[in-house]
């Protein structure tokens, strides 16, 4: 059984942007595999890893975005202040 798992409906746009580029990064990682399996050089290997680590970050900062502008939000017009301490913990541990 599930506890507090917590949910955000996204407009379909939303989703279907992030699912895009999900999808993008997962064939991103497929052709680094291929690249170990085909014994690639490392630098090689390590350059396709670090456009997939700016992928995920990118990805991350949109979803931030719209986490900031619609649950905080919504929270803070709830008045529970608590959400700014949610945030900085949430910002402290993607940096």
């Amino acid at each position: 059984m599930e506890k507090n798992v917590r949910k955000k409906v996204r407009i379909e746009n939303e989703k279907k942007y992030l699912i895009s580029r999900l999808k993008i990064i997962e064939g991103q990682i497929k052709g680094v595999m291929k690249m170990v399996e085909e014994d690639r050089y490392c630098s090689d290997i390590l350059i396709q890893i670090s456009a997939i680590n700016n992928s995920l970050k990118g990805i991350g900062s949109e979803i931030l975005k719209q986490h900031l502008k619609t649950c905080v939000s919504d929270e803070i017009k709830k008045d529970n202040l608590e959400i700014i301490d949610e945030v900085m913990n949430l910002i402290k541990r993607l940096s």
